[in-house]
């Protein structure tokens, strides 16, 4: 027997992926696979992220972060002047469309163990949701769901509508 009930995200959906990622800097920043990490890393730093897709033409081929700098590169003695970027990059990529939903992002994030996500549509990168927007959105629904859920109390509470 099905629940009479809706559940909170029924209710009130979360934000579209295409608007959350609206809220951004269109596009992600990207690096070709030949790049070096030490340019790769001049990017990063310029642009204040920590994380780029790797683009062969428009293809998503990788990913680069921080975190494989760290792991790939200073743990293995690698020179990051002469190393490409295909040699470290994560691949395959993990990436959803924009019909995913938030709550489908944040699961795929908790169980893979990674704060970035590429958003492809067709076979283009859209954008790059972090964990961070992702975590913005979520409070923000709570705070539409509340706020929602007070004002249904009011009115049910105090049926005359001069009241408030």
């Amino acid at each position: 027997m099905k629940s009479p009930y809706k559940t909170p995200e029924q209710l009130l959906p979360y934000k579209p992926l295409k608007e959350i990622l609206a809220a951004k800097s269109p596009g992600a920043y990207s690096v070709g696979p030949a790049t070096t990490i030490y340019s790769s890393l001049q990017l990063m730093a310029e642009k204040g992220v920590g994380f780029l897709v790797v683009l062969e033409g428009e293809k998503l081929v990788g990913v680069f972060s921080e975190r494989d700098y760290a792991r790939k590169v200073v743990l293995a003695s690698k020179a990051s002047k002469d190393t490409p970027v295909r040699e470290i990059m994560t691949q395959p990529v993990v990436y959803v469309t924009p019909n995913h939903t938030v709550p489908q992002c944040m699961t795929l994030m908790d169980q893979k163990g990674f704060r970035h996500l590429p958003v492809v549509e067709g076979n283009r990168v859209i954008g790059v949701l972090s964990i961070r927007d992702l975590l913005k959105e979520v409070v923000a629904h709570h705070e539409r769901l509340i706020r929602d859920m007070e004002l249904e109390r009011i009115t049910l509470l105090n049926p005359d509508p001069s009241s408030y």
